[in-house]
């Protein structure tokens, strides 16, 4: 079967599912986009790691790669290899020197780690042609950093330029020490952008 390359287009709360979040995978070489519902804890680990963010300690996902790295082994790929009654099923490729091993795995769980290794992302075309979405309008993909958003993000990032500097500063250490990654983004893009 031929697998087709993904990469992760967009972050944002889930329209049709409260306290979820979906991710949105986008062909390399096409149109269609693959929305995939994931739990909030997840899409905070994916947004971490496109964001080049340093937790104070290590998050699951981090603890796993450091752990695959300890041990001498790889993550070549996922593959996002069937979807059943709307459940996205994927598989961990790993490899070391001597083995190649495919390892079950949630999707979400997948995706953080393919963030953190910086390896690629695949599926099959009768994934994409029954949860595929079609984009009428590929001109632009947009940047991982304007990506990590959603309507919500937006209300909060107009909440947040009503604070000063200071406030936002703040506002910033507060969250992170709570480890919220996701607000901890918007409010540093703020400070940057007046920066």
């Amino acid at each position: 079967m031929k697998k087709i390359e993904l990469e992760i287009v967009a972050l944002s709360h889930s329209i049709t599912q409260t306290h979820s979040y979906a991710v949105v995978l986008g062909e390399m070489k096409g149109q269609r986009r693959l929305p995939i519902v994931i739990g909030g804890f997840e899409a905070q680990a994916i947004a971490v790691a496109l964001e080049h963010m340093q937790p104070s300690r290590p998050l699951t996902h981090d603890l796993m790669k450091n752990f695959m790295n300890s041990f001498g082994v790889e993550l070549q790929e996922i593959i996002i290899s069937d979807l059943q009654e709307g459940i996205f099923y994927s598989k961990l490729v790993c490899y070391t020197d001597n083995d190649t091993i495919e390892i079950d795995s949630r999707t979400s769980d997948a995706l953080a780690l393919a963030v953190r290794f910086g390896c690629p992302i695949y599926t099959y075309e009768h994934i994409l042609e029954n949860a595929g979405i079609l984009m009428e309008d590929s001109a632009g993909k947009k940047d991982k950093k304007e990506s990590v958003g959603s309507e919500e993000m937006q209300s909060e990032r107009e909440d947040l330029s009503s604070l000063d500097v200071e406030a936002l500063h703040a506002l910033l250490n507060e969250v992170l020490e709570q480890e919220d990654y996701i607000r901890a983004i918007a409010i540093r893009d703020e400070i940057n952008k007046r920066k």
